[in-house]
């Protein structure tokens, strides 16, 4: 086998492997699944897995560093053609509802992963953090583009409202989660222009 055929076998187990333990690990939690249930479904060996994950925490970490990253993307994305920050927030926001109302929707995969590590200092829960602080950061920026007045307890509102939209779109009909999140979004929008 060629080098450049053993990177891309390499980057497909990789891959199926990172996909299979997303697609569980979201729909049924991550201490819930043990390394042999991924291994089967992904149709890999053992020797496979550990090639490309030191161990569970390590596949747990990067199924996490992908959610980020495809966020990330999404803001971006859904940003691009708003003019107002306002419509940039909104555009943002519109994402979440989509995903809330979303066959399979489980609520937020960092929320839940949160819930499994409790512990501030352990690796996943920092990993939640780190992609939480971003949300704020990014929120609260264009929340201050919107008013005058410091933005920083905006910003926090607009995450405590996120939070419960995903805990509560999971819990009870995700149309009237979603109207109620974007409801809470123009209080906020509101309350800066004003």
């Amino acid at each position: 086998m060629s080098q450049s055929t053993k990177g891309r076998g390499t980057s497909e187990a990789r891959s199926r492997l990172l996909s299979t333990a997303t697609k569980i690990f979201y729909a049924e939690g991550i201490h819930s699944v043990g390394i042999d249930r991924i291994i089967a479904e992904a149709q890999v060996t053992r020797a496979t897995l550990y090639r490309h994950f030191a161990g569970k925490e390590d596949l747990v970490l990067a199924y996490l560093d992908q959610a980020d990253r495809e966020l990330r993307a999404q803001a971006e994305t859904a940003q691009a053609g708003e003019e107002s920050a306002a419509d940039k927030i909104r555009a943002i926001c519109r994402t979440i509802t989509a995903g809330i109302r979303s066959p399979g929707f489980r609520g937020c995969a960092f929320l839940n992963a949160a819930a499994e590590y409790p512990d501030r200092d352990h690796p996943v829960h920092r990993a939640v953090l780190a992609h939480r602080q971003w949300f704020l950061e990014t929120m609260t920026g264009l929340l201050a583009q919107t008013g005058d007045a410091p933005a920083e307890a905006a910003g926090r509102h607009l995450v405590m409202l996120r939070d419960g939209a995903m805990a509560s779109g999971c819990l009870s009909d995700p149309e009237l989660v979603s109207e109620t999140f974007l409801q809470g979004i123009e209080g906020i929008l509101r309350a800066r222009a004003a």
